[in-house]
């Protein structure tokens, strides 16, 4: 039975510039409090119940030791769950975001519906920082993954959020928006693989199009064939469900920006992963229904950027298929020629990522979008490398690294760019066709992979590839407590609005 798209959290946000009183503290059902952390014995900002919590710190940390959390209820009649927490002066969003993530898991232990914030004795810019960590972490830890149980777990009962003592509105706008994007990115990755089949994501996807505005088109087999995308058809053609494509959503402001250029967003969008005739191992082939992530990611940014009413068009293609091994596979050795008339020599059936990007890409940059960035979960070099704690940035222009260092850096969603040096591009040279499609031993992979695909996109167009190492960690990642993290959504809202692309 397949389940209906989730809708949007509706947990009502309140701001109260004025410090919380001990009346408004123990009306609600939990309390996050987060202070600044100092050494010694310097005096605490004063709020309600201040003494009971310094109380509670461990023996020898009376001063406020970053990263220290005290726990306990409050003397009031609804018992009021009180969380403390303590941030270093200068401390990354990273880690805002992670300190976020476990007050907000104490604070939700007893499924409240009224939580409130309060930051004694924080600066401005900390509160708005706080704010922003506080709100996306509730919301993360709020998120519905789908379930299948005849006895489902409790849903969450969080229905308000008051913030206290924040002088300047906080402008919860980007926070929320990111937190709906990276839900939907999250709830479709976890889809198990017979429920999100290519052809049940396309319904997915045409009732997200009528309920956004946004235009749909899906490229069909015989579309594609018409595009001569065979690098996309090679691996599609082992499912015998014939309902693989590319899904195109096109989101056109009401008020463009004058002279804005299109942004394009790419994502692999592999629906379950065999490996091919090159099987994987059932360890190995364990949890392929979320090697459509990237997709998952690219539509989660495209719906946030959507909320936000971004005043440029955006065009979303997700390469739709499954990678089964049947009669009909493609197969090592097989060559094949893509939609822009490069012939691949193919080396390994399990880089089928490659394969469906490259056509996708190319496709994709036929409107030459001002930038193109593509997402998807395309090597185990990458976490080799990097562990799944930042994901891999490949860049075509050297004036784009540092914007996506600092966009990783800003959102909380840590990119690390590797090198993408055409020297590389020996070693997928082909005695038969005009590229190898990887190499069979499979090192650097990660960078051969983006080399590769640097053959689909014209070098004029600005093109930003992000392997998707930190797509799933253990324990959860920043303000993310599921290892599935729908990680790239706050990077992708940072790097196109707050940082200055250089403009095309």
């Amino acid at each position: 039975m397949a389940q209906a798209l989730p809708q949007p959290l509706k947990i009502r946000l309140e701001q109260q510039p004025e410090a919380a009183g001990t009346a408004q503290m123990d009306a609600l059902d939990a309390v996050i409090i987060l202070l600044p952390a100092a050494s010694g014995q310097k005096p605490w900002p004063a709020f309600p119940h201040a003494e009971r919590l310094r109380q509670k710190l461990p023996a020898g940390k009376a001063g406020r030791e970053a990263g220290c959390i005290v726990q306990t209820d409050l003397p009031n009649k609804a018992l009021t769950t009180a969380v403390l927490g303590f941030i270093a002066d200068g401390a990354s969003c990273f880690e805002w975001l992670t300190l976020a993530r476990k007050l907000v898991a104490r604070a939700l232990e007893r499924n409240p519906a009224r939580v409130g914030v309060m930051l004694p004795g924080m600066k401005p810019a900390q509160q708005h920082a706080a704010a922003d960590a506080l709100l996306a972490a509730l919301h993360a830890a709020s998120f519905a993954a789908p379930q299948f149980k005849r006895e489902p777990a409790a849903a969450r009962r969080l229905k308000s959020i008051r913030l206290f003592g924040v002088a300047q509105k906080f402008d919860a706008a980007h926070t929320l928006a990111a937190a709906e994007g990276n839900a939907l990115a999250r709830w479709l990755t976890l889809q198990p693989a017979n429920h999100l089949t290519p052809a049940r994501y396309r319904a997915h996807l045409a009732a997200l199009a009528r309920r956004e505005g946004w235009r749909f088109e899906f490229l069909d087999r015989r579309k594609l064939q018409a595009l001569k995308a065979g690098a996309f058809l090679a691996v599609a053609q082992g499912s015998d469900a014939g309902d693989a494509g590319i899904a195109h959503l096109v989101y056109k402001p009401v008020k463009p920006a004058k002279n804005a250029r299109p942004v394009a967003l790419v994502g692999k969008g592999i629906c379950y992963d065999t490996g091919g005739v090159n099987l994987k191992s059932a360890k190995g082939m364990f949890g392929m229904h979320g090697d459509m992530q990237g997709s998952a990611v690219a539509l989660g940014t495209l719906l946030a950027l959507t909320r936000l009413k971004v005043p440029f068009q955006v065009d979303c293609w997700l390469a739709l298929s499954r990678n089964d091994i049947g009669p009909r596979a493609y197969t090592q050795n097989d060559v094949i020629t893509a939609s822009n008339g490069v012939n691949i020599e193919i080396v390994h059936t399990d880089a089928e990522g490659r394969m469906v990007l490259s056509d996708t890409l190319a496709i994709a940059s036929r409107a030459r979008p001002g930038l193109l960035l593509d997402f998807a979960t395309l090597t185990g070099s990458c976490i080799t490398a990097l562990g799944t704690r930042y994901s891999g940035a490949f860049c075509n222009h050297e004036t784009l690294t540092a914007l996506v260092i600092a966009a990783g850096r800003a959102s909380g969603e840590r990119m690390w760019p590797f090198p993408v040096d055409s020297d590389y591009d020996e070693a997928l040279e082909s005695t038969i066709a005009d590229v190898k499609q990887c190499l069979i031993e499979g090192e650097a992979d990660h960078i051969l992979a983006a080399r590769f695909l640097s053959r689909f996109v014209p070098g004029d167009i600005p093109w930003v590839h992000i392997d998707l190492a930190a797509g799933e960690h253990k324990g959860g990642l920043a303000h993310v407590p599921t290892e599935t993290t729908g990680f790239g959504v706050r990077f992708s809202l940072n790097l196109l609005l707050e940082q200055k692309l250089p403009a095309p």
